[in-house]
């Protein structure tokens, strides 16, 4: 698993920007930004929801780091060898 970091920008109803960014854990990248949308859109309430529909969603997403799990075998090998 390798570690995304995905930004969510909408405007809300007082034109104000609304920014935030969720950590995810998954395997690539179009499976990272679908599962911080659910996380995020979950987060919001019903006039947030409306906001972000009717002005629009930009998200960003980018590779983090590979998880812990792999630089431990990496290391692991590396000192067997």
């Amino acid at each position: 698993m390798k570690a995304f970091e995905v930004q969510f920008r909408y405007v809300d109803r007082n034109e104000q920007k609304v920014e935030s960014t969720v950590m995810v854990d998954a395997s690539n990248l179009p499976g990272a930004v679908g599962k911080a949308t659910r996380e995020f859109v979950k987060g919001l309430d019903r006039k947030q929801r409306f906001d972000m529909n009717k002005n629009g969603l930009e998200i960003t997403a980018k590779f983090f780091s590979a998880t812990t799990e792999s630089k431990s075998e990496t290391s692991a090998e590396a000192a067997a060898s």
